[in-house]
């Protein structure tokens, strides 16, 4: 089977194609035949900070039909769909997953809408539920155009909020999000992000903490859940009696397993009603990884990106 796989730390130069045998399922495994592979930028920055012991496989969302099962796993069969993330080698045409992480893709829904689903729309679903928002209340969504930031844009608008602001890095992204159902549409470099909102989904940091909490009507919440660090002054907390809020999915996960599959089953819910649409900004071929990659630094996503392995 082919398999992408780094030898040293870097950008998206590092990734190498492979070929390997078909690994086998050990206790709790699931092996999947991938049909479809997100990529996200959580990913692309441990490639590029390091961290793992090298050589190292990519981990990723995955989605696709159960191959074979490890010993003692139950409730899953061959032949059945799952998506999950992976944590070893998830881009590769074959793909091991614990069942703690796998579930179900729903009849009359693609590997492609699994992936760009559900463990973006857990994370922006997660996200904005750590906020405790109130019927009306107005939002604001950094990476507005990425992979989880599209799906929280309009799960800000299904869940009620009166006013929903997309921030982007470009004026070119403007239509992008406004057809996802934002209201208002500014860019970082922006002065000011306009009439202050009561929550701040961030999935930026860096720089981008002082605007985002600048932006903050007094007692308004923020909410970090991404990679890229940052610093918040505490007096900037204080002068507006906002709060800062961590997510992070893997406690849920670890921890509220019940929690999560709530959420799951409303994500699907939404999808079926059509409320919740992931959108796909490119499906390359598991060879143009590297090119994947460069897509999500250069941040020129509007959507998803998926590795097919065709």
């Amino acid at each position: 089977m082919r398999r992408v796989r780094y030898y040293e730390y870097g950008g998206p130069e590092v990734l190498r194609v492979e070929e390997t045998d078909v690994p086998s399922p050990g206790p709790g495994q699931l092996l999947l035949r991938t049909e479809a592979i997100g990529v996200t930028l959580p990913v692309v920055r441990k490639i590029r900070e390091g961290g793992l012991p090298l050589p190292a496989g990519v981990g990723g969302e995955v989605a696709g039909e159960i191959v074979a099962v490890g010993p003692d796993v139950t409730g899953f069969a061959v032949g059945e769909r799952v998506t999950g993330l992976c944590f070893g080698d998830g881009y590769a045409e074959y793909a091991l997953l614990d069942t703690a992480m796998a579930s179900p893709v729903p009849s009359g829904a693609s590997a492609v809408d699994a992936v760009a689903l559900v463990r973006c729309g857990l994370v922006a679903l997660g996200a904005y539920e750590a906020a405790r928002p109130a019927e009306g209340e107005s939002v604001l969504v950094t990476a507005a155009a990425g992979g989880s930031g599209h799906l929280a844009v309009q799960l800000a608008r299904a869940r009620g909020a009166g006013r929903v602001v997309a921030a982007v890095g470009s004026t070119a992204k403007a239509a992008f999000v406004r057809s996802l159902g934002a209201d208002e549409v500014v860019t970082y470099e922006d002065e000011s992000w306009g009439e202050p909102v009561d929550i701040v989904l961030d999935a930026v940091g860096g720089e981008l903490l002082s605007p985002a909490i600048a932006a903050l009507a007094p007692g308004g919440r923020l909410v970090a859940y991404s990679s890229g660090g940052g610093t918040i002054e505490a007096y900037d907390l204080l002068v507006g009696a906002k709060a800062a809020i961590g997510f992070q999915m893997a406690l849920i996960a670890r921890g509220r397993p019940q929690l999560m599959e709530q959420w799951r089953q409303e994500l699907w819910a939404l999808f079926e009603a059509g409320k919740v649409r992931p959108r796909v900004h490119a499906e390359l071929p598991l060879e143009d990884a590297a090119k994947a990659h460069e897509i999500i630094e250069a941040r020129a996503n509007e959507g998803k990106v998926i590795l097919r392995p065709m």
